[in-house]
């Protein structure tokens, strides 16, 4: 029997509360306890006791004290206000202070108006996802007003062009109201009218991940890497160089200070694709580790919610999470404060379910409106103590598409971006070789065949050399060592610092390539007809190793100068 009246507080254990039980309660619906009304969730019901996890500190909370059911699932509200902000795991914004991000009210509760443009007249029939008008945010992005999923019918009234609040009521839908506020469950997916196969390639800018482990629009990737060999730096780079129309940076478990850090720089970047500021196109969920375990649950799927809403309207989003391990880490404690059996390192027995529904949201659709748009996700994995066998790493492995694996001696040895050729995969290879062949780039999947045995080829070698010398090598396999030097510092190393190397466009990478392979395939020919290995190993190729750092981002032609500089010195060993 439910209690009659609202629900007493029976018990409070930090962010654990107990209470009597109501008629109608389920599982995962959101509570607002007391007189603060602390948002809360449902986690367990027994009998009459109901058990509710607080997404804040519950300092305060008293037995005696009432609560306040919702009746539904947590959601958050999802609008144009979005872009720009930096928002908690509940999308509440957040202000700086100093190292401390603090919870700063409601998005939707100030008195800002927002322009609205109709693109639907009275008497018009309109289906579910379809555009309603468009509204701006703060940046380059539109953003579109769309009929709500499960609403079809004739457009009965619409508001004329002009500023509106947020809960203004901008049309009238089969009796249903759209506004500009969409609020969804965080923990649904948002419909679609079907799934496509992701074939177009999410362009990174970072050679090393567009050339050996390249990533389609709408795929899932995982980025694991110990401390200190450069996951930030990295996944900042793909956020201010992809070309995805919004990035969603979901700051997981981070400690306070960095995570104001990342919020900082984030800030002070400056947009390529408009010229304007990053920021404009993109949404931040950060969630520090001195923020509430249940938030920090919860961020993951609000930044998966979040993206989805713009990719209803036809774009493309990046979904960068940072880092996964310490959301699964928040899943843990969840699991122990409840007495669940644990599993693996104490991690629960539904980790890998969590992990699978988390990176399958990811994905290219053709959206109930009939657009096409795409949500990718990179997600960071910190093992502890780097140890990539540990569960949070292995389960992920087995959900994604793409795996950049970070190492810790490239990284000590400055070879930025660590991305290891011999940990790292990718499994869209296949698909994308057929997109550059589409789009004029035909040699693309053999000289990225090449590169990768060459780079395989000097890893076996480099032993040898290590154990007999160099100089103990036949002529050839010297050459082969020789060619992966010119690889891993002419095209794989890439300075986030330089103005002409943090960004590498397609043409740039291809120039660079082809301008490696045909200088190795120089060498061969010139060990191959009797001059000296020793010679061709102390041939300048400088002009060569320098091309990346000092012709532009898309500047092919200034690599082909320099590759046949290169060849020409060559030429002048011919025996």
């Amino acid at each position: 029997m439910g209690a009659v009246g609202p629900p007493r507080i029976l018990r409070v254990a930090g962010p654990l509360v107990e209470l009597d039980r109501t008629a109608g309660t389920a599982m995962h619906d959101v509570v607002l306890l007391g007189d603060a009304r602390l948002p809360a969730e449902v986690v367990a019901i027994a009998g009459d006791v109901v058990t509710v996890q607080a997404y804040e500190y519950t300092g305060g909370l008293a037995p005696g004290h009432t609560a306040h059911p919702q009746g539904s699932p947590l959601s958050v509200p999802l609008g144009p206000w979005l872009l720009g902000g930096v928002y908690d795991g509940l999308l509440r914004p957040l202000q700086g202070a100093g190292d401390r991000l603090v919870t700063g009210g409601s998005p939707v509760s100030d008195e800002r108006t927002w322009p609205f443009t109709p693109r639907v007249t009275e008497g018009q029939q309109a289906d579910e996802g379809e555009v309603v008008g468009e509204t701006g945010g703060p940046g380059p992005v539109p953003v579109s007003v769309l009929v709500p999923p499960g609403c079809s019918g004739t457009v009965s009234r619409v508001a004329p062009e002009g500023r509106y609040p947020a809960e203004a009521v901008l049309a009238v839908v089969a009796d249903t109201e759209v506004r500009m506020t969409a609020p969804w469950p965080v923990r649904r997916a948002r419909p679609v009218r079907e799934r496509l196969p992701a074939t177009q390639p999410l362009t990174t800018g970072q050679r090393a991940i567009d050339l050996l482990f390249p990533v389609a629009r709408g795929s899932a990737v995982a980025v694991p890497g110990g401390f200190g060999t450069g996951k930030t730096v990295l996944l900042q780079q793909i956020a201010k160089w992809c070309d995805a129309h919004v990035i969603v940076y979901v700051g997981c478990g981070e400690r306070g200070n960095e995570m104001a850090d990342v919020i900082s720089e984030l800030s002070a970047l400056d947009d390529p694709r408009t010229g304007g500021r990053l920021a404009d196109r993109t949404v931040t969920i950060a969630n520090t580790s001195n923020m509430p375990m249940m938030a920090r649950e919860a961020s993951i799927h609000t930044g998966a919610t979040v993206a989805e809403y713009f990719r209803d309207m036809g774009l493309d989003v990046v979904v960068i999470a940072d880092s996964t391990s310490r959301w699964a880490e928040a899943l843990r404690e969840f699991a122990s404060r409840m007495g669940a059996l644990p599993t693996e390192e104490g991690y629960p027995a539904g980790l890998a379910s969590e992990l699978a529904a988390f990176y399958e949201r990811a994905g290219a659709v053709r959206t109930l409106g009939g657009r096409e748009g795409s949500v990718s996700v990179i997600g960071a994995v910190s093992p502890p103590g780097g140890d990539l066998t540990e569960p949070v790493t292995a389960h992920t492995q087995r959900f994604v598409r793409c795996v950049w694996t970070l190492d810790r001696e490239l990284a000590y040895a400055r070879h930025y971006p660590a991305v290891s050729w011999s940990d790292s995969f990718s499994r869209e290879v296949g698909a994308l070789a057929v997109a550059h062949a589409r789009s004029g780039d035909p040699a693309w999947a053999e000289s990225r065949g090449r590169v990768a045995a060459l780079l395989s080829e000097a890893d076996r070698l480099a032993d040898l050399v290590d154990l007999v010398g160099i100089t103990a090598l036949p002529a050839q396999e010297r050459v082969s060592v020789l060619g992966g030097r010119l690889v891993r510092e002419g095209v794989l190393q890439q300075s986030a610092l330089s103005e002409l190397d943090a960004y590498c466009a397609p043409e740039k990478t291809a120039a660079l390539v082809d301008a490696v392979l045909a200088v190795v395939g120089r060498c061969r020919d010139l060990v191959e007809s009797g001059t000296a290995a020793e010679a061709v190993e102390e041939a300048d190729f400088t002009p060569l190793l320098r091309a990346r750092e000092e012709v532009g981002p898309d500047d092919a032609a200034g690599v082909d100068t320099r590759r046949d500089e290169v060849l020409a010195g060559l030429g002048e060993l011919v025996s």
